[in-house]
């Protein structure tokens, strides 16, 4: 049984396709940490997306997808952040489609940190401002705002797969928080 929202743009690869696609080419990707500021423009809340996994294990990520071809990188952030956290989210895109990081998965653990045992993908990694109300969607169960110091404890680290609690903990120091 598969938990893999289904794509709402199934002509552009068939399954078969991407298969073979993720399998020759790394993929490109853009993922997106949701964060609430607080009137000065400083983090005071940071969005985790809680899903289960292929074994039924509950984990948290981010909003992530791919960029389709043909689609600039902001048309994707709007997607996936609208896909993940609902059309009345009101992502605060950056001025500069310039990411905080660029986070690249391999199949198997490697010196890069981060894992993804579908595929090479190549992610870019934004910290996005939401000022709208947020509803999960698709693959996701919950969202849930933590402030910075939560996000930061071991306890939310460990739930995280693939590296992405080190994504995590890179955005709230490129925000200019944490320790």
């Amino acid at each position: 049984m598969s938990v893999r929202t289904p794509d709402p743009y199934p002509g552009w690869l068939s399954d078969e396709d991407l298969y073979e696609a993720r399998n020759r080419l790394p993929m490109v990707y853009v993922e997106a940490v949701p964060v609430r500021l607080d009137p000065l423009g400083y983090v005071n809340e940071v969005g985790l997306l809680l899903q289960a996994d292929a074994e039924g294990s509950m984990v948290r990520t981010l909003v992530s997808g791919r960029v389709l071809y043909r689609e600039t990188i902001r048309a994707a952030l709007i997607r996936h952040i609208e896909k993940d956290l609902g059309p009345l989210a009101f992502p605060q895109l950056p001025v500069s489609p310039v990411p905080f990081t660029v986070a690249e998965y391999l199949p198997s653990p490697s010196q890069t940190g981060f894992t993804d045992e579908r595929q090479h993908a190549v992610a870019m990694v934004y910290v996005i401002p939401v000022t709208g109300e947020c509803e999960p969607r698709q693959d996701a169960l919950e969202l849930t705002w933590m402030t910075p110091e939560e996000v930061l404890s071991p306890g939310v680290q460990e739930e995280f797969v693939g590296g992405r609690g080190a994504l995590v903990r890179q955005a709230i120091s490129y925000a200019g928080l944490g320790r």
